[in-house]
């Protein structure tokens, strides 16, 4: 195996594909990237077994062969390396040597043939969407998710094929995030369920790619491809909660805040929450929100925000993170909150857009 490429076309793929790759791993192969050389492509490999991300990159006159390095040595080596030069690669006794300038380095390695590759199915449906629209839907939707819930399927993303649509949901027992995408083409009732780390990877993938992307979906993988990156992540298994249950739509009190205004008043009353609870009391009336928050230091803040409201007075208690979560990914320059009574679910939307939609439950106080 052997082949000459410019550092920035070898580092790019090369720091996406060890972002997947876990620093501790009980296999010392899963530390490493899996190079393989064809004669005018060349593919680097990583995994953990749960995510799987292929990046290719076009090149000349190279000799074939495949073999597995160090992700993160590789990675730092070329970093290291002064802009634009070129590296030659070439793999000699079980060693890879790799060259540039007067720098000249030997890697470990370990046999291709070990390295494990994930096992998809037969593919069942295939759609294509713009690369930053999916993005934004993630990232709309991704930070609702559990971290380590017991009810596994909650550390993760609902992911729904529709008719002309797709839409993303994650709850983590708390709040809801709820988000669409038109999409055409789709027509398809399908519901799976990404992992945590399948979400995280996909949304730092996307950040690099423009134009239009492949989903396909399988009985137990996703995997999202363009021409020069291939990621598949496994499918949780599970039944995601009846969301439709927990969005409240009897709510009868309509305020409409400044979003910005209200984020900013949030999180200067934030500062003096219990850092444990992170409650805050917050009080609709006539015309205003009253924000106040204390700790077990008998400190104490609180704020009022002028709000379009005309209704009567309710008290209710939040976690002042979730609803600045949801202030922060949220376009437009104001937020309407609907709320029924002092023990109701908030819910929080952009006043022109339907697609998306946010649910922050009640703390008692």
């Amino acid at each position: 195996m052997k082949f000459s490429i410019n550092r920035e076309s070898l580092l790019r793929p090369l720091q996406q594909v060890a972002g997947v790759v876990e620093r501790r791993q009980t296999l010392p192969i899963l530390s490493n990237v899996l190079i393989k050389v064809e004669t005018d492509q060349l593919s680097l490999t990583g995994t953990d077994l749960e995510v799987e991300l292929i990046g290719k990159v076009e090149i000349a006159n190279a000799e074939v062969g495949e073999v597995t390095v160090p992700a993160r040595k590789l990675m730092d080596i070329c970093r290291q390396l002064p802009e634009k030069a070129d590296i030659d690669i070439e793999l000699q006794d079980q060693r890879l040597v790799v060259k540039s300038g007067r720098f000249k380095s030997t890697l470990s390695t370990l046999a291709a043939q070990d390295f494990p590759t994930v096992e998809t199915s037969v593919d069942e449906l295939s759609i294509e969407v713009n690369s930053k629209a999916f993005k934004n839907l993630l990232d709309k939707t991704g930070f609702a998710m559990a971290q380590q819930d017991v009810r596994f399927f909650l550390n993760g993303m609902l992911l729904e094929i529709g008719q002309g649509m797709v839409q993303a949901v994650a709850t983590d027992g708390h709040r809801l995030a709820l988000n669409s995408l038109g999409v055409p083409e789709a027509n398809a009732d399908k519901q799976v369920i990404l992992p945590r780390k399948g979400v995280l990877e996909l949304q730092r993938l996307l950040q690099e790619v423009d134009g239009d992307v492949v989903v396909t979906i399988s009985s137990n993988h996703l995997r999202v491809a363009t021409n020069e990156f291939a990621l598949t992540t496994k499918l949780l298994d599970g039944k995601f909660p009846d969301y439709e249950r927990v969005i409240p739509r009897d709510g009868n009190r309509v305020i409409h805040a400044d979003r910005e205004e209200l984020r900013q008043a949030l999180s200067r009353t934030a500062i003096l929450s219990n850092e444990k609870f992170r409650a805050i009391r917050v009080s609709f009336t006539s015309g205003t929100i009253q924000l106040s928050a204390n700790n077990p230091e008998q400190e104490e803040a609180e704020e009022t925000v002028s709000v379009d409201y005309q209704g009567d007075a309710v008290e209710i208690g939040f976690n002042v993170s979730y609803l600045q979560d949801v202030l922060g990914v949220l376009d437009s320059d104001k937020v309407r909150i609907t709320v029924l009574d002092a023990n109701s679910s908030a819910l929080l939307e952009e006043p022109d857009n339907d697609d998306a939609i946010y649910v922050v439950m009640p703390m008692k106080l």
